[in-house]
């Protein structure tokens, strides 16, 4: 059995969560995506696949592999492409990732439009609040909100982003003023994970002093922006986010945005793509139809939370 077949069956496996299913992608029977599979195990002499007769589970052994299998296909995909002199055609599969709120509220709009201008291209687009490698889990292109220090990836900026504390008008008239960081301890916290379960960082009130930490006992915790930013607007209490999270509520008048003298510098936003990427051509294309896009959409949500 070709070796590098059988690489793609067990990540076709993987991406769509079953043997039925990469059958179904590959046209295959499940019989033959099992014998492929089995195929890789035996060569390499470790289990990588946990299997069910409902579900499938990667081993340790099989993590690392499934890592370097994407770059196995990615490369050679790029290398057929470069042979062929298919430079100016985007085609094949092009994989993103991105925070979830920004890939459901930004991203897919963009990646519809992308397809129909590039009917040879498809589309993975993974949406995950982790931090994600490229080269390992085998993505052209992400979307990033932080400041970079891998140097093995290009970063192109599209925007910024600030890190805001927002409540209802409703909820703020009904309670103490949030005038300094320390006041939030009189108030109810809805939490998440990315912005301080139980504490929130601040500013130094001077330069020379630390920065500020205040802590809280959370009334509510939630994993979802789309939760918290419901909370909040329904007066439920304070909750931190980024502030393109709560654009569209503050141009409402159904949020509105507290301690704006005590927050962090703003957060660059990039897309970033590995080294070399930029060479493809289904790269190359959605990069650059994608960032003044993405410069367009954060200047303009950033236009209604500056203005506030």
């Amino acid at each position: 059995m070709d070796r590098i077949d059988a690489m793609k069956v067990f990540v076709a496996t993987l991406d769509e969560g079953s043997l039925a299913g990469a059958g179904r992608k590959l046209g295959r029977s499940p019989a033959a995506v099992s014998r492929a599979i089995a195929f890789l195990e035996e060569h390499t002499g470790t289990a990588l696949l946990y299997r069910t007769t409902r579900t499938i589970r990667l081993s340790e052994a099989g993590e690392r592999y499934a890592a370097a299998c994407r770059r196995i296909l990615s490369d050679l995909e790029e290398a057929d492409m470069l042979v062929a002199d298919e430079r100016s055609a985007p085609r094949g599969l092009l994989t993103v990732t991105a925070p979830v709120a920004a890939g459901e509220d930004v991203l897919r709009a963009l990646l519809d439009e992308f397809i129909e201008r590039h009917p040879a291209v498809s589309i993975r687009l993974q949406l995950l609040d982790r931090p994600v490698s490229l080269i390992d889990e085998g993505m052209d292109v992400a979307l990033r909100i932080a400041h970079l220090t891998d140097s093995t990836l290009v970063a192109i900026p599209v925007g910024a982003v600030r890190r805001v504390v927002v409540a209802s008008p409703d909820y703020l008239a009904q309670h103490p003023a949030i005038e300094t960081p320390a006041d939030l301890a009189q108030h109810r916290i809805i939490s998440m994970t990315h912005f301080g379960l139980d504490s929130w960082s601040f500013p130094p009130s001077t330069p020379s002093a630390l920065p500020q930490v205040v802590p809280f006992t959370p009334r509510f915790i939630i994993n979802t922006i789309r939760g918290a930013v419901a909370s909040a607007v329904a007066g439920h209490g304070v909750t931190r986010l980024f502030s393109y999270h709560v654009a569209e509520p503050v141009r409402d008048g159904t949020l509105r945005i507290v301690l704006r003298d005590s927050e962090h510098a703003p957060l660059p936003i990039h897309l970033v793509t590995p080294y070399g990427r930029l060479s493809v051509p289904k790269v190359r294309a959605f990069v650059d139809f994608a960032a003044p896009r993405l410069r367009e959409h954060f200047a303009r949500l950033a236009a209604i939370t500056d203005g506030d």
